[in-house]
């Protein structure tokens, strides 16, 4: 199937991050575009206003018969009375992933940034050296990017830059001509079951790209042979020393955190670069999207110039304010190895106690990574626990956020179960002091326990 076989295009979910910029793409791209959502948003106001027909309530009557195609999220239930109603119309139903994969196709350069962690900073910093270049990308991430004004940006058909997310397998159904995978981990167990499936899914990923494309792959991921094996294209390793086609030289940091580095390119030493985000994790971010841009021929000062621009993307590591002279980081953490890196970016300010208020994401990744979580989490002055955001998940009893506390006392950390956002709220204004760093931290919406506090000032 191509895109261009369709004109009028429906999307069950359309109010959400990922579905409402690409609706707006293909709205820029000629296409008819309605959708539906369970609730009227800022989002959904901001779909009509730009002339999308935007239904609230997922009915069956939102199927006309002039839709060619419809587009669902993984959210929605085979149950939903408008997915049964487009099923059984003369309409071409696929999720969105496919619809992805479509897109892609109507790109010169369809760019992926895979990984189990870094993909919005990378696709940032990647979509940042494009601007730069004038290069004019289409882009679809994760987060906000202050720059682009969102999550999307719709440029020209030459550069299209995607955060490509493994779960549900979703990035076998893409094309990408270039990617870049930053890692691969144990996460998204209630789908992979097991470490081995995840190394088969990053394999099957790779091979996507074709013999004309590249692909830039972290040198220091464990088992970097199984993701590689069988591959069509060429590839270029990073890393941090000569073992990798890429790697940085003479790494410093600011009292900020924020480093500085050469880069070396197989022996060469290429350009020197200073990021405005903090932690030694994005020495490695940054240096993957210089590699990936580099390869596209972009200038080595268009590359310099892009990626010091970055100042960050919303929630990665986001000052929000402050309140009693504590200072309000916010986070969207929510993986062990994601944590650490936070904390070692907040250990390079200037700061009397951290006290993190964490907000497990899903039931599953809690329970398979409950001691990886406590281990970490340990490492703080001060950990708050609220009860955990199911996403997509129901409680099955078997973890809980006390259980996650417990475990960090036994770590040797300070955890406290507070449950509620109200209760950890109280707990916060009780034992913070002046110079202290609060991270409210995690991908649910713990964000709001922060803004409060700040909006108390």
């Amino acid at each position: 199937m191509l895109l261009k076989d369709f004109n009028k295009i429906h999307f069950i979910g359309i109010g959400g991050i990922s579905m409402s910029s690409l609706a707006e793409i293909l709205l820029h791209k000629g296409k008819t575009i309605s959708g539906s959502d369970g609730v009227q948003t800022a989002v959904t106001d901001s779909l009509e206003e730009k002339g999308i027909k935007v239904a609230i309530g997922q009915r069956a009557e939102n199927i006309t018969d002039d839709i060619e195609l419809v587009v669902y999220t993984a959210a929605v239930s085979e149950e939903n009375p408008e997915l049964k109603a487009a099923r059984a119309s003369k309409a071409c139903v696929i999720d969105r992933a496919e619809l992805v994969g479509m897109l892609m196709l109507e790109y010169k350069h369809p760019i992926s940034v895979a990984g189990t962690h870094g993909k919005t900073t990378t696709s940032s910093l990647v979509t940042e050296i494009l601007l730069s270049a004038q290069a004019e990308p289409t882009v679809s991430i994760g987060g906000m990017l202050p720059s682009i004004g969102g999550n999307y940006k719709v440029g020209s058909d030459d550069y299209f830059v995607l955060e490509t997310c493994e779960y549900c397998d979703s990035f076998l159904k893409f094309n990408p001509h270039s990617a870049i995978i930053l890692n691969v981990d144990k996460d998204h167990i209630d789908y992979f079951k097991n470490l081995d499936n995840i190394y088969k899914s990053f394999n099957k990923f790779a091979k996507r790209i074709p013999s004309d494309g590249f692909l830039i792959i972290n040198n220091e991921i464990p088992r970097l042979g199984e993701v590689t094996e069988g591959i069509v294209c060429p590839y270029e390793t990073y890393g941090s020393d000569s073992s990798a086609d890429w790697y940085p030289m003479d790494i410093s940091y600011d009292s900020m955190g924020h480093g500085a580095y050469t880069v070396n390119y197989k022996g060469n030493e290429i350009a020197r670069v200073n990021l405005s985000i903090p932690g030694g994790h994005n020495v490695y971010n940054s240096l993957s999207a210089f590699a990936l841009c580099y390869k596209y021929g972009i200038s080595v000062d268009a590359i310099v110039k892009g990626i010091n621009n970055y100042h960050g993307t919303d929630r990665r590591f986001q000052y929000k304010g402050s309140f009693k002279g504590v200072k309000v980081i916010d986070d969207y953490a929510h993986h062990p190895t994601e944590i650490a890196a936070t904390i070692n970016s907040a250990r390079a300010n200037d700061i009397n106690s951290l006290c993190i208020v964490f907000q497990p994401h899903t039931y599953s990744r809690t329970y398979e990574l409950l001691d990886e979580f406590a281990q970490v989490l340990s490492k703080a002055d001060k950990v708050v626990l609220v009860d955990i955001y199911a996403s997509r998940e129901k409680d099955t009893g078997l973890v809980s956020s006390r259980d996650l506390a417990g475990k960090i006392v036994e770590h040797g950390g300070n955890a406290e179960y507070c449950g509620t956002f109200e209760n950890a709220e109280t707990y916060v204004l009780n034992n913070c002091n002046p110079q202290d760093m609060l991270i409210t931290m995690g991908a649910g919406d713990i964000v709001k326990l922060g803004e409060k506090l700040v909006s108390m000032e």
